[in-house]
């Protein structure tokens, strides 16, 4: 039995962060509904593989929600949801009839809302690069090499949502809370604002054994943090201490696949770059 078996969910959150929250739900065990809009998420135009994959097993329903007949269709669904997932704006919610006070009318419905922004800015408009770039993580002319903030917002989400439910589960009352992607991003970046990852620091180029070196063909990644590894480390490599310059001589010698099964081998935290 998976954790969530017996936990419904219902959501009308389109676009990336919410499929992503409930697909993992999902592979946890609950039931998802999803309701979307007769013109479709437009995720699936934007990336109809990555759609499939995260709403495979997931009822999905094609409803005008700014029409009588779609919210007779909808009501029944979160009559017997216990989570409704969202990622409008308050603005959009009220028209729909889905904002926390309209949703009083389902007792034991509780609700996360993914939000851009924490209350009282999650009116504001953004996306993923905006909430990454307002933190300091979106370097000039360089585009990000993944949604980051999308992608631990919809986790942050999960844990919100489970939160929610478990709290209901204490107090019998239905809980609703916001999930917002702009926090993700904020927390995204506090090991650089803590100092831990800036140019130089331990996790920031300054220790040997934690850095990136140039082989023979291609690059390497190495994680000697641990003094255990970095002991290991250097001790397969014939080296006294561990130093950039060593390290940047030895690897240099040959490709990063041969490091990489090496390490493998040997239980060191080395990769090849891809």
């Amino acid at each position: 039995m998976k954790p969530l078996e017996g936990l419904r969910v219902v959501t009308v959150a389109l676009n990336l962060p919410g499929p992503v929250a409930c697909a993992r739900l999902r592979d946890l065990g609950a039931t998802v509904a999803k309701v979307e809009p007769p013109a479709g998420d437009p995720f699936e135009t934007y990336c109809p593989g990555w759609y499939r994959e995260l709403h495979r097993g997931i009822e999905v329903r094609r409803l005008d929600l700014k029409a009588s007949d779609g919210h007779e269709v909808l009501e029944p669904l979160l009559a017997g949801a216990d989570l409704l997932v969202t990622a409008q704006r308050p603005e959009a919610l009220q028209r729909l009839g889905l904002d926390p006070e309209s949703l009083a009318r389902h007792p034991r419905l509780c609700h996360v809302a993914i939000t851009g922004h924490a209350p009282p800015d999650d009116g504001v408009a953004g996306h993923d690069l905006t909430y990454m770039a307002r933190h300091g993580l979106v370097a000039p002319g360089t585009m990000p090499p993944t949604l980051f903030a999308d992608m631990a917002g919809a986790e942050r989400a999960v844990s919100t949502a489970l939160a929610l439910v478990i709290a209901r589960g204490r107090t019998g009352q239905p809980q609703a809370a916001t999930a917002p992607l702009a926090e993700a991003a904020a927390q995204l970046a506090l090991p650089r604002d803590h100092g831990l990852t800036a140019a130089g620091a331990v996790l920031g180029g300054g220790l040997a054994g934690y850095n990136l070196y140039p082989a023979r063909e291609g690059w390497i990644a190495v994680a000697a943090l641990e003094p255990h590894f970095a002991a290991r480390l250097a001790a397969a490599l014939s080296l006294p201490v561990l130093s950039h310059d060593a390290l940047r001589e030895k690897f240099g010698a040959q490709p990063a696949a041969h490091w990489e099964a090496w390490a493998r081998e040997r239980d060191l935290p080395l990769v090849a770059l891809r």
